[in-house]
């Protein structure tokens, strides 16, 4: 992963967990992305994306692909790997 969290919230009390994660780019632009775990489909979706104050709705993968070559799932699934065990979460 190439971007690198700069803020990160977790709210476990919603019926699916929700994420927020503010990434540093690396062209030095900010990427906002608010996601959730959803259980009935056992993965991480995207919900609000926002590049450098621009709102993207929950796309991204238009990110994912050029910059970090990953696809959505696995870039999602690295940045809650690390919200997860800053909060010592068990899925």
């Amino acid at each position: 992963m190439l971007a690198k969290l700069k803020k990160i919230k977790y709210q476990p009390e919603y019926k699916n967990p929700i994420y927020h994660a503010v990434l540093e780019c690396p062209a030095g632009n900010e990427l906002y992305i608010k996601f959730d775990y959803t259980f009935s489909m056992g993965g991480y979706i995207p919900l609000a994306v926002t590049y450098s104050g621009e709102d993207k709705g929950a796309k991204l993968a238009w990110y994912t692909n050029e910059i970090e070559n990953m696809t959505v799932s696995a870039f999602l699934e690295t940045i809650a790997k690390k919200i997860n065990k800053k909060y010592s979460v068990q899925l």
